[in-house]
């Protein structure tokens, strides 16, 4: 089950990875990470100007450029990065994707889902990338297929 677009997931898997493999002024070149992650270079870098229009990244062009982070990591929350890359309403979406869904009008899965949703959007506003970050280099967590 897909809960967020491939573009959600990407761009979740390429902060990940800029978080944890490299420091967080330096700047990461799109098509070493596009190659490292097996995610198509046009597409990451679609997603990533998305999120450097949203304020999260900046880029630089040349030889030496990429993206690197204009925010902090210990400042992004994943409420933050999943509103950049899903859109303001993600916590509001009805799981089947039904419009109207809601307490006067609930789905099959509303209840269900309700709970879920909210248990996500509670730990998505206290987890930052930076703790990821340190989760990922402590534990050994994998981003690569």
């Amino acid at each position: 089950m897909r809960v967020i677009s491939k573009a959600g997931e990407y761009g979740l898997r390429a902060l990940l990875y800029m978080v944890s493999e490299n420091g967080e002024q330096e700047y990461v070149n799109i098509r070493d990470m596009s190659e490292k992650l097996d995610i198509s270079f046009h597409f990451l870098t679609k997603i990533l100007q998305n999120l450097t229009q949203k304020g999260l990244l900046r880029s630089y062009r040349g030889p030496n450029g990429g993206v690197a982070f204009l925010i902090p990591p210990e400042s992004i929350y994943l409420t933050d990065l999943i509103k950049a890359l899903e859109g303001d309403d993600f916590f509001d979406k009805c799981l089947l994707g039904l419009p109207g869904c809601g307490e006067a009008q609930p789905c099959p899965m509303h209840n269900f889902w309700k709970e879920i949703k909210d248990k996500l959007k509670s730990e998505f506003a206290h987890t930052t990338l930076a703790d990821l970050g340190q989760a990922i280099r402590k534990q050994r967590f994998r981003l690569i297929p």
